[in-house]
């Protein structure tokens, strides 16, 4: 269990981030418009000038050290590059620190679990970046789902386009390095997508899956396609690309055939959202309409890092937790399995 000192912060807590990267700054801009009190701590980046311009941005103060920003901090956000998650992540919760993972957390699936395994004897309130569970549009694709005038889920396409990242405002040189990245756009961006598709949709039971590298990054797969199966019977594809359009946003769209319901999803964060049920006008919402159509249905809307910052605090942990994110892992496992084996099919 955490020390005393670290089991429920009664001033405003003091947030440090290891790592300084564009996710860094993501997450700050939320923890400054969440509502909640809070102060910036340190933060460390193995690069000074991007600690430093991230200090001058937001109040924080530029460590010389991962150890400074420890030594001065009440809960840490991990925001580095895959391959140090694990050695980070463990060095916080050493402390008795409350910690904030970003995505992936490792590799493979084995890494992962040990994370989780080192995290959950620590005791401490964790997160992970897995913010989709967050969104109000997949949110109420959720309730949609589940709704039993929908009937059962017969299909689901679900398609994420993003240019390489190596490039443009991301600059994520080190997503080209398999040795810092682990491999490309399936585990490093469509894991939210595995976990998503299952927290809104149901159980994935098999994958049948074949990948693609355009780029001639080593070890970074740039477009991948899987089959996969549901456990209610239902069938899906989903489809992950790294392109070059770099005038195009980073963009996810889900469609779902329901027995007696037709969904689809053009924003994973927004909408619109339109869906239309048998013997029923379409509907179509998106925006502010949108966080009405969630209120009326009992979605919960919230900020992951609000509810990270109340977890410090000594609130319920609401997650996802690192646990949580060992099963999508799993999933991306799978699917680079197949993938490697010719696509055949790779149970779950």
């Amino acid at each position: 269990m955490p020390p005393p000192e670290h089991a429920g912060v009664e001033v405003s807590p003091r947030i440090g981030f290891l790592g300084a990267g564009l996710i860094a700054h993501f997450h700050a801009l939320q923890l400054a418009g969440c509502g909640e009190a809070f102060r910036f701590g340190g933060v460390y980046d193995p690069d000074p000038d991007r600690a430093a311009s991230f200090a001058a941005g937001w109040g924080a103060t530029a460590c010389g050290s991962e150890a400074e920003v420890l030594d001065a901090a009440d809960a840490v956000y991990v925001c580095s590059w895959t391959s140090e998650h694990a050695r980070l992540v463990g060095e916080v919760v050493a402390r008795g620190l409350p910690v904030f993972c970003e995505k992936p957390l490792a590799f493979d699936a084995d890494g992962a679990a040990a994370m989780a395994d080192i995290v959950d004897a620590a005791g401490v309130p964790n997160q992970v970046g897995l913010v989709l569970r967050h969104s109000p549009a997949f949110g109420l694709l959720k309730h949609l789902v589940a709704d039993p005038a929908a009937g059962r889920v017969m299909s689901v396409t679900f398609r994420d386009d993003q240019y390489i990242p190596v490039q443009g405002m991301y600059a994520s040189v080190w997503r080209g390095d398999r040795t810092k990245a682990g491999a490309g756009t399936l585990i490093e961006h469509a894991v939210h997508d595995v976990d998503i598709l299952e927290h809104c949709i149901g159980p994935v039971t098999s994958v049948s899956a074949r990948s693609a590298n355009f780029h001639g990054l080593d070890g970074i797969e740039d477009a991948v396609a899987t089959v996969v199966g549901l456990a209610d019977g239902g069938v899906g594809v989903h489809t992950t690309i790294w392109h070059d359009v770099m005038e195009r946003p980073s963009l996810r769209r889900v469609e779902v055939f329901c027995e007696r319901r037709y969904i689809s999803l053009e924003n994973d964060w927004e909408g619109p959202l339109h869906w239309t049920t048998s013997g029923e006008a379409p509907v179509t919402v998106e925006g502010e309409a949108l966080l009405g159509a969630c209120r009326a249905a009992g979605v919960r809307l919230a900020s992951p890092d609000a509810d990270f910052v109340r977890a410090v605090g000594g609130a319920a942990p609401l997650g996802p937790t690192i646990r949580d994110a060992v099963r999508p892992h799993l999933l991306v496992d799978a699917i680079y399995r197949s993938a490697a084996e010719g696509g055949g099919a790779v149970a779950v």
